[in-house]
């Protein structure tokens, strides 16, 4: 569907759900591709939009369950799918619904692909990272400046929470750079493609909950210690804090940035030990 379409049709784009839609078939068949889609997948789409993702999909996957917001593109979505019966499109906010509402209508093992709204990423991500859900990988298009975070290495600007959070329990590729022109309307910002092939065994913890506590509190406040920031998070003293770190081979006055994800398993298990 070429946008001229979309305008035809009396669609208008709406600002406030970050729609900015592909049509470039290229660029829609290089996503299907990066995704590795195959006739055996039930793929979860996040953001249908006009459909011309979802219509690449649906010839490459078993089935597509597909999720929008604007029922204002319902027509458009179903005219452009004219022809397939393997999708279901339900009107929700993935965000909203919980993973028993989700396993209603996805009761199997998925992949997630999707075009997100930029103001979603980080949280459609932990959404699916940290649910009870059988989601094997996410595929999803996003601004660049969020895929060289979560790709980023430690001790440097980008390298933060979401770096760490991400990488405990997946691998993460950029497969491919995106210029903003390519979308209409056209972003701001170029975008990139994302793969993250969920692998929670990636990594052995002590406990998982004291490991994102840790991995939060090492970026609580940037300019401070680590040292300090473990102070104001867990209920430990100052030289404590400085004899942990210690013991785990850093130094009293490193800050959490300069800690790989390995590094701040290894602190997070010595600190459940602690606490125990």
């Amino acid at each position: 569907m070429e946008i001229k379409d979309l305008l035809s049709a009396g669609f208008r784009f709406k600002k406030n759900l970050g729609q900015n839609f592909i049509t470039d078939g290229n660029l829609l068949r290089a996503v299907v591709l990066d995704a590795g889609i195959t006739q055996d997948d039930t793929v979860v789409e996040i953001g249908t939009g006009a459909a011309t993702l979802t219509k690449e999909l649906c010839k490459q996957a078993k089935k597509v369950i597909t999720f929008e917001l604007d029922r204002d593109l319902e027509k458009i979505i179903k005219s452009n799918l004219d022809g397939f019966d393997n999708y279901e499109l339900h009107f929700a906010d993935v965000l909203k619904l919980s993973d028993e509402d989700m396993k209603v209508w996805v009761p199997d093992t998925f992949k997630v692909v999707a075009n997100l709204p930029y103001y979603v990423t980080t949280p459609m991500i932990m959404r699916f990272l940290e649910s009870g859900l059988n989601v094997t990988s996410l595929t999803l298009m996003m601004q660049k400046e969020v895929a060289e975070r979560l790709t980023a290495k430690h001790d440097t600007p980008e390298y933060g929470a979401i770096t760490v959070a991400v990488n405990a329990v997946a691998d993460v590729t950029v497969t491919r750079i995106i210029d903003r022109r390519i979308f209409f309307p056209a972003p701001n910002v170029d975008s990139a493609l994302v793969r993250i092939d969920i692998n929670k065994g990636k990594y052995a913890f002590k406990d998982f909950a004291t490991f994102k506590k840790t991995a939060r509190a090492a970026f609580l406040m940037r300019r401070k210690t680590l040292a300090n920031n473990l102070v104001a998070t867990f209920p430990i003293d100052k030289p404590t804090a400085e004899i942990l770190l210690e013991e785990c081979g850093f130094g009293k006055t490193i800050r959490g940035e300069a800690l790989s994800v390995e590094d701040m398993i290894r602190l997070s298990d010595r600190i459940y030990s602690l606490m125990k």
